[in-house]
């Protein structure tokens, strides 16, 4: 990969999960004080991208697989984000919002997959170089967390501005987008299918017993996964964290730490112990968030954003260059798109409508919540998904090779 190669790529991530990070960190507590929802309505609101992510595999498989250039189409979607985030900002309730987020997020959440797609189609060893390019999204979320945390736009009531904000990312790297290395679809012999076409390919990766193992995992720790997305920094500013967005950008910087080690940890740990770490370190932190507080257990609180490397990066991270080393080179955007469907699709739909009940049934003023209690709750799921995916998911015990190989060789390279 050449120095302008890298560079791009880089920047793509960069301004990808800045976009996000601006203004998805604080929806709970913008949707909550300023447009004086209930928690149901929050977590409808975070359904949407679950929406986004149900849709992503069918508009990869059908359009970035098999007719346009990926970077082509990341430009068009990002372009069209920026003026529907334009929008949202100025809605002035809860009815006139959430159609623009609802669409935004359908664009939007497709757009995780293309730019895994264009990042791995310029690799020639991803399990070494992915997670190199990946880390500056990473960074680009921590600078989004640290902007809000630094304006004070939290304290002053104005989170409209991270949509606004959002926007002007979203048009930069719609526009950028166009410049990045050219990724077109590869020719695939024979007709097409209408299979091929609703990017249904990637659905035989499940015929693998431990993908289908990983893929229901992926599934089930999302539903507390949303506890966390939704309520992590509502939780904070009700219990008196000062510029809690800031804060939480220090799970991020664990995050690149740890990314920065992912090929370290793949080469001594393997796929199921990296997978299950990540799935373990979810446990810990509800717990941490349970019974922290601003005084004496201070250190819970920030113990448990910290813990997000682990979390993010030894399960997410690890579970799409899994996906990458077993999807065939025809159908690699498919299969990202696809994996995205399991996490932020279906099973952060199922924690999204948990989540928000949850919260509205242990509210116990106006502004005050049990916490604890709701804590607890994903902190159990995510211990049962843990036991089962530990009797079930079987590997070999050594990591799948970073080579671009068939299905059937990685078949035949793994316990099934």
């Amino acid at each position: 990969m050449t120095a302008t190669i890298r560079f791009k790529l880089s920047l793509m991530m960069f301004l990808e999960f800045f976009i996000w990070g601006a203004w998805f960190v604080t929806l709970g507590t913008y949707l909550l004080r300023n447009l004086h929802t209930s928690g149901v309505q929050v977590g409808v609101a975070f359904l949407t991208q679950s929406i986004g992510a149900i849709v992503a595999p069918f508009v990869i498989g059908l359009i970035a697989d098999r007719f346009f250039s990926a970077q082509k189409i990341l430009g068009v979607l990002h372009l069209a984000g920026a003026v529907l985030l334009w929008q949202a900002a100025g809605a002035a309730d809860f009815g006139a919002f959430y159609p623009y987020i609802l669409i935004y997020m359908i664009l939007y959440m497709p757009t995780l997959a293309l730019v895994n797609s264009i990042s791995f189609r310029q690799m020639q060893n991803p399990q070494q170089e992915f997670a190199n390019i990946r880390v500056l999204g990473t960074v680009g979320w921590i600078v989004a967390g640290l902007t809000i945390a630094q304006f004070g736009w939290e304290a002053s009531g104005t989170l409209g501005l991270t949509l606004k904000m959002a926007a002007g990312a979203s048009a930069l790297l719609g526009a950028f987008s166009f410049l990045l290395p050219a990724t077109p679809p590869i020719k695939k012999e024979g007709p097409t299918t209408v299979g091929d076409l609703l990017g249904l390919d990637a659905i035989r990766l499940l015929k693998n017993r431990s993908y289908l193992v990983f893929f229901l995992a992926s599934v089930a720790i999302c539903v507390p996964l949303s506890f966390y997305y939704g309520f992590t920094n509502p939780f904070l500013n009700e219990v008196g964290m000062k510029s809690a967005a800031g804060v939480q950008s220090l799970g991020q910087v664990s995050e690149v730490l740890f990314m920065l080690l992912i090929p370290v940890f793949f080469a001594r740990l393997g796929v199921k112990k990296m997978l299950a770490i990540g799935m373990a370190a979810w446990v810990v932190r509800y717990i941490f968030f349970a019974y922290g507080n601003v005084d004496s257990t201070y250190w819970m609180l920030i113990a448990g954003i910290v813990l997000h490397g682990i979390c993010y990066d030894f399960f997410f991270v690890t579970g799409q260059i899994y996906t990458d080393n077993l999807a065939g080179e025809q159908s690699k955007s498919a299969a990202q798109g696809f994996i995205t469907l399991a996490t932020y699709g279906v099973g952060m739909l199922i924690g999204s409508l948990l989540s928000g009940q949850i919260v509205d049934a242990n509210q116990l003023t106006a502004s005050l919540h049990d916490w604890r209690t709701v804590w607890l709750i994903p902190a159990a799921i995510a211990a049962g998904v843990l036991v089962v995916f530990l009797l079930l998911f079987k590997d070999r015990n050594a990591p799948v090779t970073a080579e671009v190989i068939s299905y059937a060789e990685a078949n035949a390279r793994l316990e099934v």
